[in-house]
């Protein structure tokens, strides 16, 4: 158990399990004193003399009777528990500027870009929706898009706003040429003929055309076989995956947002960037 001032040293890999990182992204300090019970065999008089507090404030936080809401008790008890960086910044604290073991495979985790899994885009319709009312930018990269935005229905279409504190809102939709020989390959893939597929291409076309007049509107076919399915909103991605045995919206659907590091959200933005530059405008 160890004495009241025996310092209190969670492994690496309790700092990575979900239930501790769920803790610290919802700041829930009881929880997370439950955690380092757990996987540190801490008593309450451990922690208290780590976090600066007392015993029984401790007992009131682990039991839910206390929170802790203060900038400088977060960073006395991350201090206290020899928070990784990557602990801090799922808390909202700045990083230490101590060097932990792990090296590099570890201080990627520092940089909490995914917030959110959905196991489909259904699951995370709602929170995308309520977003799109919101932002100045819309940036889609689809096969047809007829789900997203091409039909009166689909998941986009009606939160497109007129205007953005009166500025003209921005979409750019990308999608796969229907006379690309990938557009054919995808078709076999889903099992739906190429003729079908080409022919949704072209109405999600003459449907966002009709949108020129609401908003600043482009569109863009690409040729190469589609891989990621992107919906960027300012500065949040919501990103699933094409594969041979579904359909982009029956991927897992992760939601990213950016952050002054992290490699994910500036790596999908930098690639539909480049799908853009050697692609066909055709609204």
């Amino acid at each position: 158990m160890g004495t009241a001032l025996e310092p209190i040293e969670l492994p690496d890999w309790a700092w990575e399990r979900a239930e501790v990182r769920q803790a610290l992204r919802a700041r829930d300090i009881g929880a997370v004193f439950r955690h380092v019970q757990r996987y540190a065999g801490a008593s309450q008089a451990r922690i208290a003399t780590a976090a600066g507090m007392t015993q029984a404030r401790v007992n009131e936080i682990i039991n839910g009777r206390r929170e802790v809401s203060r900038l400088d008790v977060y960073e006395r008890i991350a201090d206290g528990l020899h928070m990784p960086d990557d602990a801090r910044h799922l808390l909202g604290l700045a990083a230490s500027r101590e060097k932990r073991p792990g090296g590099v495979a570890f201080d990627l985790a520092a940089f909490p870009e995914v917030v959110r899994v959905y196991a489909t885009q259904n699951s995370a319709a709602q929170e995308i929706q309520q977003q799109a009312r919101e932002v100045r930018e819309l940036d889609i990269l689809a096969v047809r898009g007829l789900g997203l935005i091409g039909l009166n229905d689909s998941l986009l279409r009606a939160c497109l706003p007129r205007e953005r504190d009166g500025g003209r809102f921005r979409v750019r939709v990308a999608l796969l040429d229907p006379d690309s020989p990938a557009l054919a390959q995808r078709a076999a893939e889903i099992g739906e003929s190429a003729e079908s597929l080409a022919g949704g291409v072209r109405l999600a076309e003459a449907r966002l055309r009709e949108l020129a007049d609401t908003c600043e509107i482009s569109v863009w076919r690409y040729g190469m076989l589609p891989t990621w399915r992107l919906i960027r909103m300012d500065s949040t991605l919501f990103v699933g995956a094409f594969d041979a045995g579904w359909e982009g919206h029956e991927s897992a659907t992760y939601k990213v947002m950016e952050t002054p590091h992290g490699p994910l959200f500036r790596g999908f933005r930098r690639m539909f960037e480049a799908v853009i530059d050697s692609a066909t405008r055709t609204v």
